[in-house]
């Protein structure tokens, strides 16, 4: 069992669950992770984000980008308002 805290945040009238990572999860760690979501009840893309070489790097939608460049790893942090546990 794994536990991860999230941020799930609405933009735009968009749902989004941030999962803040130690570093680039795998394609089958992000569907895994959707299914998890999905699971407990939270409405939204799930973007993993995680820091490299003192940036931030993350997977989300390309219409959305714009605000994931903008977010710092502070306001990531201070966004954390669940937390999701996942079965594997």
């Amino acid at each position: 069992m794994a536990t991860f805290d999230v941020a799930h945040i609405n933009v735009q009238g968009q749902d989004i669950i941030i999962v803040p990572l130690d570093r680039e999860p795998t394609p089958e760690q992000i569907d895994g992770l959707q299914a998890c979501a999905t699971s407990a009840g939270l409405a939204g893309t799930v973007c993993p984000v995680w820091q490299e070489f003192g940036r931030i790097r993350f997977i989300a939608p390309r219409p959305w980008h714009p605000f994931f460049q903008s977010l710092t790893w502070p306001a990531i942090c201070a966004n954390i308002n669940k937390k999701l546990t996942c079965n594997w």
